[in-house]
């Protein structure tokens, strides 16, 4: 395992961060694998180095949190867990989501309890909501550092100009900054390279794109993706552009370039993302202990200059993606 800064604050992850959305509950998404199977996962990663573990209050409704936090004990003091809150946990309690001070401070209470840790390290904010000021969002996510309940803030998938108004209004009002950017970056969607990594690689924010593989998407010929349960249930892959542009010519020469250097096309796809300066550790789920060794024997893989160019190349712009 390699390992680095997260962005300015001085914390130490591990090159890859473990994605905790496919452990819970079978019944929330088909391809999600059950407790035993989760903490198996999260058990090799510990022992493969893997020091920094993602997940979300939505996954499997809560469900992955408590996984994560019961196959982390004994191991708290050196990892580093993420957490995110937005998304309405509850149908019937529209105060279960957003991110008003009432939302952030009842969820974020909520994911202690099932994490069962007394301080989570990294707290971020799933989406952006239109409806609630982002002051108040900062006001409430700064008192939470200052009660210890979070020990640094973080933002996911937004616009840049709403990313560099939360920047300002924190430098503005005294709050908490936010340390970090998880957005959806990987070599099949590159829009972020327009504003959102610039900004950030300014600002001194982490960054750790989620979705490094494209839903799979960069794992298999594009001819094969639809033969993989993820493929034939998960809606959200058909969301995002990848077949779109120069999608399935990226996808031809990532499968190439594996063929030659003998190794899987995943792992090119994550070769290509540790090169990016820009990029602190990308968030890599699994649904087997298989490939997160694969994940963690990429880091291995030497990608030349031209090889980046080469896969690059066929790129083309393609509608902006995962905001929602």
């Amino acid at each position: 395992m390699e390992y680095t800064t997260l962005g300015d604050t001085g914390t130490t992850v591990s090159k890859i961060c473990l994605g905790c959305m496919s452990f819970g509950d079978p019944d929330w998404r088909e391809w999600v694998l059950d407790e035993e199977e989760g903490k198996a996962i999260v058990e090799r990663a510990i022992e493969l180095g893997v020091t920094f573990f993602d997940t979300a209050n939505m996954y499997s409704n809560g469900e992955s949190e408590r996984v994560l936090g019961e196959a982390l004990e004994g191991h708290r003091e050196e990892t580093v867990v993420a957490t995110k809150g937005y998304f309405q946990m509850d149908e019937s309690n529209p105060n279960s989501g957003g991110l008003s001070r009432k939302a952030i401070e009842q969820e974020l209470q909520h994911s202690l309890d099932r994490l069962g840790m007394d301080t989570i390290d990294l707290y971020q904010i799933h989406r952006w909501d239109d409806d609630t000021p982002i002051e108040e969002t900062l006001a409430a996510l700064d008192d939470a550092v200052r009660r210890g309940d979070v020990r640094y803030i973080g933002a996911s998938s937004m616009w840049a100009h709403q990313f560099a108004e939360a920047l300002h209004a924190s430098d503005r009002e005294g709050y908490e900054r936010f340390a970090t950017m998880q957005n959806h970056y990987n070599l099949a969607y590159r829009e972020e390279e327009r504003e959102m990594l610039p900004l950030c690689e300014k600002e001194g924010i982490g960054v750790m794109p989620w979705s490094p593989l494209a839903r799979g998407y960069l794992t298999r010929p594009h001819e094969s993706v639809d033969a993989t349960l993820r493929g034939e249930t998960e809606e959200h892959l058909y969301e995002h552009p990848y077949r779109e542009g120069g999608g399935p010519s990226v996808n031809e020469r990532v499968a190439e370039l594996a063929d030659e250097k003998g190794v899987k096309m995943a792992q090119i796809a994550l070769a290509w993302l540790f090169r990016k300066e820009w990029v602190d550790t990308p968030i890599v789920g699994t649904t087997s202990v298989e490939h997160l060794e694969d994940a963690v024997e990429a880091l291995d893989i030497d990608l030349s200059g031209s090889d980046v160019e080469w896969l690059e190349e066929p790129y083309e712009p393609v509608r902006v993606s995962g905001h929602d």
